[in-house]
């Protein structure tokens, strides 16, 4: 049953408002390491302002970040990033934290959009179509229209409400560091990612890895007098696919219901200089996955070493052994201590504010929730959306998702902020 209060910050609930929040964050073309990162932090600072908050609105020193050894990377070049935090009400610690961030990955090929425009913020049908409206501006319009409904109807609250809105998670987490390094903290956190109607108290993690795969340099028509890197690539990528298998055996029980736990993909190959000259180099990038437990100086330990036993059993490869190095951001796992209130807390909310009660599930990639994670603080995802929308050139959100987030986060804060 729902308390007074509870009825009340529903019904103040702003349908219209939200999705203008919405269609306003997607036209800011937030992609990492623009500028308009920082348009789209003022933005929400002043938006946050205008609904009463306590702001912290600071520029990043990105010197002082980068240098500490626990920075978890970047993989963009940045001149300058913007922290933005939005505080209401009560003292002390916040008993919750509403995470969003507000950056998003390039839109790609402009002619491949359905209106050729990735920031248009079309919307048909009840849905919202356009970079960021999955990941995940649909959920910090969504954060708003909670703070927003609170604000609106009336009540004090016992304990601080948090909203931090940061930058750089599609790169390593950046603004999510340097928030909880300035000493903005709380009870317990909700992360509003895509989570397809699902609760996620848990991420894998991941990892870039770069290979340089060695060759010898000769004429095509007398191949045999050299070493083709692309042929010597064919043995490390075999490696590759019998690692992959062997860290899928056993997933862990939240992550089972997955075709891949822990994938491992070869996501760029570059090789050779002249089409008839046997390339010497053959540099190949990809993607990690970091099982849930598993720290990332283990996972970092057994790549490396399966590529060093597909080496040794090669000829050519022992004597030139391929160079692994780790470029770009580091994705640790992340996991809600077993039992922590705020699983039953959210999965209770998103119930009760009109929707079926969530699967419990744990997710493959990384997100900001390791960061705040390994901080001290009880953390999970629920958000409107579904990741496998996430940077594609069909990227969208129903529209009725955003709104049921909304009143979900609305009744977390309540119950969590009193």
């Amino acid at each position: 049953m729902l308390s007074e209060v509870e009825r009340r910050v529903l019904a103040a609930v702003d349908d219209a408002r939200v999705i203008e929040d919405l269609r306003d964050l997607v036209r800011i073309p937030s992609v990492d390491g623009t500028p308009a990162e920082g348009d789209v932090q003022a933005w929400c600072a002043e938006r946050l302002a205008a609904l009463g908050l306590i702001v912290d609105k600071w520029p990043i020193d990105l010197p002082t970040i980068t240098a500490d050894p626990e920075f978890p990377g970047m993989e963009v070049a940045r001149d300058e990033a913007w922290g933005c935090v939005g505080v209401l009400g009560g003292d002390g610690t916040p008993g919750l934290i509403l995470n969003g961030h507000v950056d998003v990955v390039p839109p790609g090929e402009l002619g491949l959009w359905p209106d050729g425009d990735p920031f248009s913020a079309r919307v048909e049908d009840g849905v919202m179509w356009g970079r960021g409206t999955c990941d995940m501006k649909g959920g910090v319009a969504a954060i708003l229209g909670a703070v927003a409904a609170i604000v609106a109807s009336g009540i004090e609250l016992r304990k601080p409400l948090a909203v931090h809105t940061v930058i750089g998670e599609e790169d390593g987490g950046a603004g999510a560091f340097a928030t909880l390094k300035r000493g903005h903290t709380g009870e317990a956190c909700l992360i509003a990612e895509p989570t397809a109607s699902c609760v996620i108290p848990a991420n894998a993690g991941s990892l870039t890895f770069r290979l340089e795969v060695p060759g010898l340099a000769t004429h095509g028509s007398t191949r045999t007098r050299g070493v083709s890197a692309v042929e010597k690539f064919v043995v490390i990528q075999s490696a590759l696919q019998a690692m992959e298998a062997e860290r899928n055996r056993d997933p862990h029980p939240l992550l089972a219901h997955l075709e891949l736990a822990n994938p491992l993909s070869v996501g760029r190959v570059e090789a050779g200089d002249w089409a008839s000259t046997v390339p010497d180099l053959l540099v190949a990038e990809g993607r990690y996955g970091v099982r849930l437990g598993e720290s990332v100086a283990a996972a970092r330990d057994a790549f490396e070493a399966a590529i060093a036993e597909a080496c040794a059993k090669d000829d050519w490869l022992r004597e030139h052994p391929v160079v692994v190095s780790w470029p770009g951001g580091e994705f640790a796992s992340g996991l809600l201590t077993e039992g922590d209130p705020l699983l039953a807390d959210t999965v209770q909310a998103a119930t009760d504010a009109g929707g079926t009660t969530p699967e419990v599930k744990g997710a493959p990639y990384g997100s900001d929730l390791r960061l705040y994670a390994a901080a001290g603080i009880p953390t999970l995802q629920y958000g409107p959306g579904d990741v496998r929308y996430a940077h594609a050139t069909d990227e969208h959100v129903r529209l009725s998702e955003v709104l049921h987030a909304a009143r979900a986060y609305a009744l977390l804060a309540v119950r969590r902020c009193g």
